[in-house]
């Protein structure tokens, strides 16, 4: 049996995930990239192929950490609500619930949004 690498297990992960979620219009799915260097978050609407809202550390002097998460976590909660959004499903690519998307997520929830594990398409 061939080992997987950690890419291969990544892919994996997130093919499984999307096979089960997708956003709508009422609920959007917040798609979380995560990078060596950065952190993205955007609120997409898979019936129009729409992105509703985006936020990213792109762009700034932010150094990846935990703290640098949570900031983008409450920043980017605070455009989605201000857009009407307050409802959502979490997209997290792959990645494991763990550090940055975890901190990301758990300040989104501390801001206002209401976060869901999965939506059945």
């Amino acid at each position: 049996m061939k080992l997987k690498s950690r890419k291969q297990m990544r892919t994996q992960r997130h093919r499984r995930i999307r096979r089960k979620i997708s956003g709508t219009a009422e609920r959007p799915r917040m798609c979380v990239t995560v990078s060596d260097r950065h952190l993205s978050v955007q609120f997409i609407d898979d019936d129009k192929a729409h992105t509703l809202v985006s936020a990213s550390t792109l762009g700034t002097d932010r150094k990846k950490s935990v703290e640098t998460a949570g900031a983008l976590g409450k920043e980017c909660a605070k455009e989605a609500l201000e857009k009407g959004i307050s409802r959502v499903v979490v997209d997290r690519g792959g990645s494991k619930y763990q550090g940055r998307v975890k901190a990301l997520v758990e300040a989104a929830l501390e801001a206002g949004l209401s976060i869901s594990a999965k939506e059945e398409k």
